[in-house]
């Protein structure tokens, strides 16, 4: 029995499947194969359901230290296109999204700005808080909380703790690109290492802080990377059981030091997304996120092991100054219009994948 066969029998019983396996199957790029066990394998976990949720996105600010040469949001402190939002201008975004029927969680990522002390990001978890006191906050990437830790000497647990205290209630699993230190060096030189970021969410899980994992794909790396990406995800997964979503973001290389790349295709997209849902066998839910992949891809996504569509959303930066052509916001009545022309259920979900909009945690927000 070749090592193909054996990797197409693991992948349609529903067998954990091992490195190579996983390249295997890519290398043989049968996508109709690939795309029936992850539809199977989703609807194992979750049936016929497809997830969104009322989110509304805010990105803090853009000035940065990290200078990542795969980054087309950051600019430099002086540069005329930075901004930080003040707290003013917060109030009034947070304002404009408490009108939205069903909002549910406020989603909160952004540059690791070089004078911004933490008592500013810690009074932006409060004041949203205390303006959707019902609201999920989603919000500093393990990047983020690994600066924060840094630019004030405490730990990351010290750090995690009291943005849980003020309100936090999950984290986003941005920043893990791939979690290579070959790679790494390349694309995001000066910002949190594989193992500060696999540390962080970690800690985050032990504290009881779920968070989503991520990977960023189609830029420098290399098949056989990608895949140990998705390991790494699995073992975390299997010491921890934190993470509640899994999201693969296809690189935008406009306007960022790898302009001359180009956007891998949607058949490269559906590949990952398939494999991601066959390998992650652990992770209860794959993101098709619109926003990356556009609406029409990430409809198709559905047939191909994702569960959920992310959110509403309403603003959107980081990914848009790269190139993103998509719009920044959509209707609830739209991502269920899309659920539904798949042939799925849409539900409408909570951070935590709970039916609903409202949180219920240790503080008493409920």
């Amino acid at each position: 029995m070749t090592k193909l066969t054996i990797a197409r029998e693991k992948a349609e019983q529903g067998e954990r499947l091992s490195l190579e396996d996983a390249l295997c199957l890519y290398e043989e790029n049968d996508i109709l194969s690939l795309a029936a066990w992850a539809r199977a394998a989703k609807e194992r976990k979750s049936g016929r359901k497809v997830f969104y949720n009322v989110n509304r996105h805010i990105n803090l600010t853009n000035i940065c230290v990290s200078d990542c040469p795969l980054c087309a949001f950051q600019c430099h402190d002086g540069d005329s296109r930075g901004y930080l939002l003040t707290h003013e201008k917060i109030a009034v975004i947070l304002s404009e999204a408490a009108k939205a029927e069903g909002l549910n969680e406020i989603h909160i990522v952004s540059a690791l700005h070089p004078t911004a002390d933490f008592s500013y990001y810690l009074a932006v978890i409060r004041q949203v808080r205390a303006a959707l006191p019902q609201v999920a906050i989603q919000a500093f990437t393990p990047v983020e909380i690994v600066h924060f830790s840094k630019i004030t000497g405490k730990s990351v647990e010290d750090i995690l703790h009291i943005l849980k205290k003020a309100g936090l209630t999950s984290l986003p699993g941005g920043g893990a690109e791939i979690l290579s230190d070959r790679v790494r060096n390349i694309i995001c030189p000066n910002k949190a290492t594989r193992m500060e970021w696999m540390d962080t969410v970690k800690t985050a899980h032990r504290l009881g802080i779920h968070t989503n994992a991520t990977m960023l794909y189609g830029h420098v790396e290399t098949v056989r990377e990608r895949m140990e990406h998705l390991l790494t995800l699995r073992d975390i997964q299997d010491e921890t059981g934190g993470f509640q979503a899994f999201v693969s973001f296809p690189f935008h290389p406009e306007n960022t030091r790898f302009s001359y790349l180009k956007r891998v295709g949607a058949w490269e997209d559906m590949k990952m997304m398939a494999i991601s849902r066959l390998m992650l066998d652990n992770i209860e839910h794959i993101k098709a996120f619109w926003v990356m992949l556009t609406m029409p891809v990430a409809q198709l996504a559905l047939g191909f092991g994702a569960d959920d569509l992310d959110g509403t959303i309403g603003e959107e930066k980081i990914i848009h100054a790269a190139g993103a052509k998509t719009n920044t916001g959509i209707t609830r009545t739209k991502l269920r219009q899309v659920i539904r022309e798949t042939g799925y259920e849409p539900i409408e979900r909570d951070s935590f994948y709970r039916p609903g909009g409202k949180i219920q945690n240790e503080n008493g927000i409920s």
